[in-house]
């Protein structure tokens, strides 16, 4: 089974893929989209959930997404055109930190997709030259709660406390507006989705030639979670904006 198709089968339950609820999610949706025109841009849309609900709650916005997984963007189109937004909503396939932008925008997401671009700095260097003046990225990304297990580290890789998440952002020369940490329910009910979700997929399809793997992958991951990191493992949304120009 490849790395796509086990994450949309993760995310079933879940489809913000990151540890937000429906609350954080409309509240920095709020705080990102004020008023209610502006054009916003995902790299990294998955299904188009954040796109949907941006899309959904503001008529006048005008919408694009980048991903690399074709049956997500499929989904994404399927979700647009059932919720009636699809004439605002342009959808692009192919690797987020290559997408070339042929205009600004006002709004620019990527959640919990950092790895796609090697980092949370790597990320914000992507947008910088899609972001119109005075426009505001919305990024998420992992940091330490506490000093981590070897075993965190060595599934997660290396990130910074807080503090030094913070630190390293306005150090590049953005400035946080607003932030969000995900609470200890939002981080379990996530994690409990994600290995959940797969698991039952592998139980309801047990035929499968994937059934097993899938299995596996759900078990593993839950060991990594509960035995690793569930006790260190920290993620933040920020809210940026250019602390210059």
């Amino acid at each position: 089974m490849d790395r796509q198709t086990r994450s949309l089968l993760a995310h079933a339950d879940h489809p913000i893929a990151a540890p937000l609820d429906d609350s954080s999610v409309n509240r920095l949706l709020s705080r990102a989209v004020v008023r209610g025109d502006e054009r916003v841009l995902d790299l990294g849309c998955g299904e188009g959930a954040w796109l949907l609900r941006v899309l959904g709650q503001h008529p006048g916005v005008a919408a694009e997404g980048v991903d690399v997984s074709a049956e997500a963007l499929k989904q994404a189109r399927r979700g647009a055109q059932e919720a009636g937004v699809a004439e605002r909503l342009t959808l692009h396939r192919t690797q987020a930190a290559a997408f070339p932008a042929e205009q600004r925008f006002d709004v620019v997401l990527s959640v919990g997709a950092t790895h796609a671009f090697g980092g949370l700095l790597a990320t914000l260097d992507a947008t910088r030259g899609q972001l119109a003046p005075g426009g505001t990225v919305l990024v998420g990304d992992a940091y330490w709660e506490r000093e981590p297990r070897p075993l965190a580290r060595e599934t997660l890789g290396e990130y910074e406390d807080l503090a030094g998440t913070v630190e390293k952002v306005t150090a590049d020369g953005w400035t946080p507006v607003y932030a969000h940490l995900s609470t200890r329910h939002e981080l379990d009910d996530y994690e409990w989705n994600w290995t959940g979700s797969l698991s039952r997929w592998a139980l309801d399809h047990r035929d499968h030639p994937d059934s097993a793997e899938a299995l596996r992958a759900a078990a593993q991951h839950r060991d990594e979670w509960l035995r690793g990191y569930r006790d260190s493992f920290g993620f933040v949304c920020l809210l940026l904006r250019r602390t210059t120009g």
